[in-house]
């Protein structure tokens, strides 16, 4: 059986924060992703060359009021630049037609050069290659006199001295056989909706930001869809790109009539050049079994977290470590920062 001082069960940011941070003090650290790739519900299109042009779940970050974010922009070395915002929005849905207009843009709001997803590599980049498992599944933790027994699918055990959920908590829940945590702490997992899970992006991808030509900043703002918001996406290395966020619930997003009709609202809004993107890539994240349960379908973004989610459980060896568990911004960047610093703290407190 394979032993490990802390065992991770998720290689999103959230997860390998914790385990970046674990390492750093010489813990053994051993993380555990049910997936082909890490990153969770940050994921990167990227080119034949494995370049990043676009980001599929989350893109900004606002430094001047995420002060977690901007300690670790600087620990990993990371640059930023602004979101494009420079020229009139389109919003439509107001008036019989399309009309141009000023929309102001958020104070702080920034991308990171190479997406969330260069964190992400740059977490995963520190850890010793034996420290992640792809592809295994964890579907069962038990109490052992001496820490946890993880156990995966093909029936391989883990025993470890302390572990960290760092997975969406309603699919921890439902995919995790666990006999002897609380039942409050089961039911508080199962009620925290898990952020953006539910959502569905798209970016378009063009030879040259036309819509700069007619001092647009590429923005809509629509009531009829299927995109009800898009923004400018062209990337720091010069990649055209727009991105939005598909209004329709799960059930109605047919990826070739979305793309048809996506490309019909562009050419209505940005004229005859914006229907025709050399790219459009939908990505999903209602359809992945491991980000999305039913129940995240309506959106709903979480509270902050009760503390039987961020207190230890079974005497001190379970710990949750997920972006929903943070009080600081719960769901989004910042809270996944957050989440993993805090639990690594925790354990080293312990240890």
């Amino acid at each position: 059986m394979q032993t490990t001082d802390i065992a991770i069960i998720g290689a999103g940011l959230a997860g390998l924060t914790c385990a970046h941070l674990l390492h750093a003090q010489g813990l053994d650290v051993t993380v555990i992703e049910a997936a082909d790739r890490i990153g969770g519900r940050i994921r990167s299109l990227r080119d034949t060359d494995g370049k990043a042009l676009a980001d599929l779940g989350p893109t900004w970050v606002w430094p001047p009021h995420q002060p977690v974010v901007a300690r670790w922009l600087d620990r990993l070395d990371l640059a930023t630049f602004a979101q494009a915002n420079e020229g009139d929005a389109v919003i439509e849905g107001y008036h019989p037609a399309p009309v141009r207009a000023p929309l102001p843009g958020q104070d702080g709001m920034v991308r990171i050069q190479g997406g969330p997803d260069a964190m992400v590599q740059a977490m995963a980049a520190a850890l010793p290659g034996a420290a992640l498992h792809l592809n295994r599944r964890i579907t069962r933790i038990d109490s052992a006199i001496d820490g946890l027994i993880l156990t995966d699918a093909k029936g391989k055990q883990i025993s470890a001295g302390r572990v960290v959920l760092a997975t969406p908590l309603r699919i921890a829940a439902a995919d995790i056989a666990m006999p002897d945590a609380p039942a409050a702490l089961l039911q508080a997992m199962r009620a925290t909706p898990t952020w953006m899970a539910g959502q569905a992006k798209a970016v378009m991808l063009y030879d040259r930001p036309f819509w700069r030509d007619m001092y647009l900043s590429g923005r809509i703002a629509s009531r009829i869809g299927p995109l009800t918001e898009v923004h400018d996406h062209s990337s720091a290395r010069g990649q055209a790109a727009l991105f939005g966020f598909i209004g329709l619930p799960p059930a109605a997003r047919d990826p070739a009539l979305l793309k048809a009709a996506i490309r019909a609202q562009l050419a209505r809004c940005l004229g005859p050049e914006a229907g025709q993107p050399r790219d459009i890539t939908i990505q999903d994240w209602a359809r992945d079994p491991l980000i999305c349960t039913p129940a995240d379908h309506n959106g709903a973004h979480p509270d902050l977290p009760p503390a039987i989610l961020r207190q230890p459980h079974l005497d001190g060896r379970l710990h949750l470590g997920v972006s929903e568990t943070s009080t600081r911004s719960p769901g989004l960047i910042e809270g996944a920062l957050d989440a993993g610093q805090t639990t690594a703290e925790a354990i080293l407190s312990r240890h």
